[in-house]
């Protein structure tokens, strides 16, 4: 039996049969590559408040993927509307949010210094960690009306998640070295 390094794999409860799909395609790829995919409610289980609980299991991983999904869906609405400090009014139309876990666990993941890897699906806004450039790394947007296929086999994704991966290799040949006084 060959050992499979473990990874956080965050995301929020699929509500659709394609966002389902993306996820089991996203764990069989992880699983060729020699990763274990672990999600909180879905691998694993624990009885602490859930904060607590993914901090645990964080640190039983060696890196992150967040998979943002589309999650509430806004109409019709207005970011700092009657702002009176000069900031722009912004209209929202058919614009969607994710789970808020979908930047509280990859924000927890750059505190503990683990890689971390946000792809967001196209439409959700891009805010918080989702905002490029926040935690440093590139955030790719995937369309689940696309070929999903087709998206993982891209060379946009092939090397983002190659990156990644050389991270998360890292982070396991370290944790397995001593620490080092200066």
């Amino acid at each position: 039996m060959s050992y499979k390094i473990p990874i956080f794999l965050s995301y929020p409860k699929p509500y659709l049969k394609k966002q389902d799909d993306f996820i089991d395609q996203i764990k069989l790829l992880l699983d060729n590559k020699g990763f274990l995919a672990r999600t909180l409610g879905v691998t694993d289980y624990d009885m602490e408040e859930p904060l607590t609980a993914i901090r645990r299991l964080m640190l039983e991983c060696n890196g992150i993927i967040t998979v943002a999904f589309k999650r509430t869906l806004i109409v019709q609405g207005i970011t700092k509307p009657n702002s009176d400090n000069g900031d722009a009014m912004i209209q929202l139309e058919n614009m969607w949010t994710t789970s808020p876990y979908s930047h509280i666990e990859p924000a927890m993941a750059f505190q503990i210094g683990l890689p971390v890897l946000i792809i967001r699906e196209n439409g959700v806004i891009a805010d918080g960690v989702l905002e490029k450039g926040v935690i440093g790394t590139y955030l790719p947007e995937f369309n689940l009306e696309g070929d999903i296929g087709k998206y993982l086999n891209s060379n946009e994704w092939r090397q983002i998640l190659g990156k990644w991966e050389g991270y998360v290799r890292k982070v396991v040949d370290n944790k397995g070295r001593p620490p080092k006084l200066y």
